[in-house]
């Protein structure tokens, strides 16, 4: 221990990764169940060489003053970077590792779940039976939205987009993708790329898949609402605030779409006396886009080789400020 790096991670996180990192560092890990308030987050980093950070931990300005001029490294266990101030620690030539491609398909799976638990009212199903209200079959209840043949669009078409968009051929499935670049044929498969207004309109099932950042905040409000079939289902599981909370609480209580599933939430968590959680008509899981333990041991192993190569001196794996290295 004596000599190496210290790094703080701000949560327990998968063993794999985490005896990698104890390898090459002196590593203190918060125990507690909840992150690190900010105030205690900029206590446990003074002094360190490294942080890793997940997505609940803000890193700006008052954080980086915290840590030192010593602090060279951090790493987040997530792909979306947007709780870090990545110009701030671009400045001060510290370079951020996040960990794209070990998700995808994790994430896009769980994507999937929650269009066919929405399209088939599987959680209003299984609500129904533990109530002890299924007497019989009755050819009139519990319908649903057919899946196979339906029109998805994706809105963002990054790596996740895409698998996303792969397991809808499966299901004979019509797919259109919005964002500012056209892919090239090759990289797009069938898809066809639209203005996010047709695709709005267009589609039966709505799947985001592009980051936050202050061009897609509330990219999903009223007024995109109002463009949407009311059979649309939306699904959400990139970030909770490219969506407009109480445009979206207003859209599943008039009817104006059929039904909403999302992994993330703005807030995150969702508070408890949020009115969106008096519809029936949404669908919420607890951001578990890449919860499986085969991806989560993933995640934390590149998190750990992103640290260590930083800290050694060397080009992380994946960078998310790789301008970093023109600067240092």
């Amino acid at each position: 221990m004596a000599g190496m790096p210290r790094v703080f991670v701000t949560r327990k996180i998968p063993a794999a990764g985490l005896q990698r990192l104890q390898a090459g560092a002196a590593v203190t890990v918060w125990p507690g169940e909840l992150p690190p308030p900010p105030d205690i987050l900029r206590a446990q980093v003074a002094g360190c060489t490294g942080l890793l950070s997940l997505v609940t931990d803000r890193v700006d300005e008052a954080l980086l003053d915290a840590a030192g001029p010593q602090l060279r490294v951090v790493s987040q266990m997530a792909v979306g970077v947007d709780n870090i101030d990545l110009g701030a620690c671009t400045a001060r030539g510290v370079p951020v590792g996040h960990t794209p491609g070990v998700l995808t398909e994790t994430t896009a799976d769980l994507a999937w779940a929650l269009l066919l638990a929405a399209a088939r009212r599987v959680v209003d199903g299984e609500r129904f039976v533990r109530s002890g209200n299924w007497k019989t079959f009755d050819p009139l209840h519990m319908l649903g939205l057919d899946v196979h043949g339906a029109t998805l669009g994706c809105v963002g078409f990054g790596r996740i987009g895409q698998a996303v968009a792969r397991r809808a051929h499966g299901f004979g499935m019509r797919v259109l993708y919005a964002q500012p670049r056209a892919l090239a044929a090759a990289e797009a498969g069938a898809a066809r790329h639209v203005p996010l207004a047709s695709l709005l309109r267009e589609s039966d099932f709505i799947t985001l898949h592009t980051p936050l950042n202050p061009q897609t905040r509330h990219l999903i409000g009223a007024p995109q609402f109002e463009l949407m079939k009311r059979s649309a289902v939306l699904i959400n599981t990139a970030r909770g605030p490219i969506v407009d909370p109480q445009a979206l609480y207003a859209a599943l209580h008039a009817g104006q779409i059929a039904h909403a599933a999302l992994d993330v939430t703005d807030p995150e968590p969702i508070l408890m006396d949020s009115p969106l959680l008096q519809l029936e008509n949404l669908t919420i899981t607890p951001h578990v886009g890449s919860a499986t333990l085969q991806t989560r041991d993933r995640m934390a192993v590149l998190a750990a080789e992103n640290m260590l190569a930083g800290l050694a001196g060397a080009r992380m794996p994946h960078c998310a400020n790789p301008q970093v290295y023109a600067t240092v």
